[in-house]
């Protein structure tokens, strides 16, 4: 399918062909039929990607920080990577689209096959032949409107999501300042409204619109009458409310914001604008009101109400993201709303790349809404798209997400150690594009289907949310390939078991990628102790750092949390230097009322091993960023080892002490170790069993924590 792109490190933008976008539990696949294009947002975006590195460093101070604090942790070389592998990206452009729903699987039965409907979302309602649109993020459009005044709707809820901050009553006098897109339908959902509206921008032709269209009267900024002129409207006490709606580095609208709103008159936010309030002589002395607006309405920003589909009351929030979009197409349907006057151009998507060279400036016409059209193209329902026919190596693979952990530590490496790239799959299309360019591989998708269906495909690379290991493990099992799962294997004990089940049938190797034991200063630590033949005390000090409730990480149905999803690699790390499988294991966690904390992010671990060793894991969230994130000391035979962050470590024996270089946490071992195993014919190089036991044994933890008792270790049941 064809979809607009830009790469982020170049700037260049274009459109493609991209695998189609999958569709999920939740979700709504839709054939777009127009999209527009909101000039303010996307030029700022546009914009910030055509910038040099420092200026993009400039305009994201807070990315910029990020970095400095990714170096003390992981250091310079690790976090170059990082930064290489973020900046070239591919971003997709767009968040307001219309079409017709090819298919769905919203959980409340919504929307059915052949449904007209609206879109909204940065990143699901993009410029693209065929997106995905999340259940709360879309409405049915009435039989009346078009599909072109339709793909407004997301910024006509932006709109309209102000003016509901506003609170107009029939009569009152209301300012707009900045008279874009979002400003002149704010001007028109005002008049609709009872209100008399006073338009204000810097832009001539913006306030012609507005004075024939939209606005009872409309005033350039830089008209030298026009304080004059908002005293005449308001017969000088001042307007009822102020709506800003331009995006500018300037603190001017605010100010002008203060001047003319009335004495206790509302302020309201809903551009990009600069904030700094000036106390006096009006927001102070007037007592005025200023409010922000967030986007589209409530739900914006929560991951449960956009992602998950979890909606609010319609008794305790009448006007939700959605319903705010259906309001707004109600408005349409009773032509309380003009938007053909705003339409200036329409572009086929194919032309997609004229249209923002007259919303950058690089041809000079006037425009305020520009739309893209969508041809009927029988291509665009393609997973797959073939890019080159290098030839196959004996191992061949096939990734199955591709995130930018994936890209960090996995693809670089099986690519240097002789195995082919062959095929990438993600759920967007857009970035099994990318990955599949940058990296090399013949063909991307977003269908997991198209690698494990592939006979010429004998190894399978699983990087996707946790909550998909076990079934894609199974499925490229069953398929007898090769299998690396990145961790967790499993989420808990029943996908556990199908595991075991599918790997005892085809016998096919399978690792997951604790990679810790195969950093070169952890194998260096356990040849020092392979003579002692006595128990070890392991203790292990994890300084992870807070992660908030809504992350991926921390929902039990997609990451599994933090014990299943993140201390498993220590688990691991312990039966590799125990050489022993773990029989016993207790746990307790912090108990806390505030409500932001996860308690089982703050927890106490003591697994007992059955050669006599101890394992103690202490893993925190709640510690200071500055200290380094991981502590490994190991205790047997009157020695101890100590690993330092994985930067450094030392060796403390006969009252002399050994100092050791890291070169990593073992990332470039454990794929390199893999593959050797899999051209020699052998077996995955951590036993499966092992692999078992330190998943059940995370399971377990939550066990303890539950019943408050130790939980003894077994596969047998």
């Amino acid at each position: 399918m064809k979809q607009v792109i830009q790469n982020f490190k170049t700037g260049e933008l274009y459109v493609d062909e991209v695998p189609k976008p999958t569709l999920s539990e939740g979700m709504v696949l839709v054939e777009t039929k127009f999209s527009l294009i909101s000039a303010g947002t996307e030029r700022s975006t546009v914009k910030v990607a055509q910038s040099n590195l420092l200026n993009k460093a400039r305009q994201r101070p807070d990315l910029v920080a990020q970095v400095i604090q990714n170096i003390k942790k992981e250091g310079l070389s690790a976090t170059i990577n990082k930064v290489k592998t973020k900046l070239d990206s591919l971003k997709a452009l767009g968040y307001s689209t219309s079409g017709v729903v090819l298919s769905s699987l919203d959980t409340r039965g919504q929307f059915k096959v052949g449904d007209r409907v609206a879109c909204a979302g940065a990143d699901y309602a993009s410029h693209a032949e065929i997106t995905t649109i999340p259940q709360n993020l879309i409405a049915k459009i009435p039989d009346n409107v078009s599909f072109e005044d339709a793909s407004y709707t997301t910024l006509g809820a932006i709109a309209l999501q102000g003016v509901r901050q506003a609170e107009p009553r029939l009569g009152e006098r209301v300012a707009v300042i900045g008279l874009g897109l979002i400003g002149q339908i704010t001007c028109q959902l005002l008049q609709a409204n009872g209100c008399s509206v006073f338009g204000i921008d810097l832009d001539s032709n913006f306030v012609r619109i507005a004075n024939e269209l939209s606005a009872d009267t409309a005033v350039n900024r830089g008209d030298s009458n026009l304080m004059t002129a908002c005293e005449n409207f308001t017969d000088g006490k001042g307007f009822d409310a102020v709506i800003i709606t331009a995006g500018t580095l300037s603190n001017d609208p605010i100010e002008l914001a203060g001047s003319i709103a009335r004495k206790k008159g509302k302020v309201v936010v809903v551009g990009v604008v600069k904030t700094d309030i000036p106390r006096d002589p009006h927001y102070y002395r007037k007592e005025l009101d200023i409010r922000m607006s967030c986007s589209y309405g409530p739900g914006r920003y929560d991951v449960e109400y956009e992602d998950r589909g979890v909606d609010y009351p319609y008794a305790y929030v009448r006007w939700t993201e959605q319903r705010n979009m259906e309001a707004f197409l109600h408005l349409l349907s009773k032509k309380a709303i003009n938007l053909q006057a705003l339409t200036t151009h329409i572009f086929d998507i194919s032309e997609a790349e004229k249209a923002y060279d007259i919303i950058l400036g690089k041809v000079q016409q006037p425009y305020i809404g520009i739309l893209l059209k969508y041809a009927e193209n029988e291509k665009k329902f393609s997973s797959a798209i073939k890019l080159s026919n290098k030839p196959l190596a004996a191992i061949n693979t096939g990734f199955i997400g591709a995130g930018s952990f994936a890209q960090s530590y996995l693809l670089p490496n099986v690519k240097a150690f002789g195995a082919t790239l062959d095929f990438v799959v993600t759920s967007r299309g857009i970035t099994a594009k990318n990955v599949a360019a940058k990296f090399g591989f013949n063909a991307c998708s977003s269908e997991a289907d198209d690698v494990l269906n592939n006979n010429q495909i004998n190894t399978v690379f699983i990087a996707t949310p946790h909550s998909s290991h076990a079934d894609l493990a199974i499925r490229a099992l069953t398929a007898k390939k090769n299998v690396y799962v990145e961790k967790p294997l499993a989420m808990n004990a029943e996908e556990l078991r199908e595991v075991i089940e599918a790997k005892k049938k085809y016998s096919q190797p399978l690792m997951v990628g604790f990679n810790r034991r195969f950093a070169p200063i952890s194998e260096q630590i356990k040849k020092e102790f392979l003579s002692a033949d006595e128990p070890m005390v392991v203790n292990i000090r994890i300084n992870a750092g807070f992660i908030p409730k809504e992350h991926w990480l921390q929902q039990k149905e997609i990451g599994g949390g933090r014990i299943v999803g993140e201390m498993c690699h220590f688990i691991d790390l312990m039966q590799y230097f125990t050489n022993a499988e773990p029989e016993k294991v207790y746990a307790e966690c912090i108990t806390s009322s505030n409500d932001k904390l996860t308690p089982a992010d703050n927890i106490a671990i003591i697994v007992k091993f059955n050669d006599g060793s101890v394992g103690n894991l202490t893993y925190l969230a709640n510690g200071d960023k500055g200290l380094p994130k991981e502590s490994i000391e190991v205790f047997c035979g009157g020695k101890t080892a100590i690993i330092n962050d994985f930067r450094d470590g030392i060796i403390y024996k006969g009252g002399k002490v050994v100092k050791l270089k890291s070169n990593g946490k073992g990332h470039k071992e454990e794929v390199e170790r893999f593959i050797q195993a899999l051209k020699d014919g052998q077996d995955s190089p951590i036993p499966f069993r092992s692999i078992c036991l330190t998943t059940i044994t995370t399971f377990k933890i939550l066990d303890s924590l539950y019943t408050g008792n130790a939980q003894t270790i077994s596969l047998d049941e």
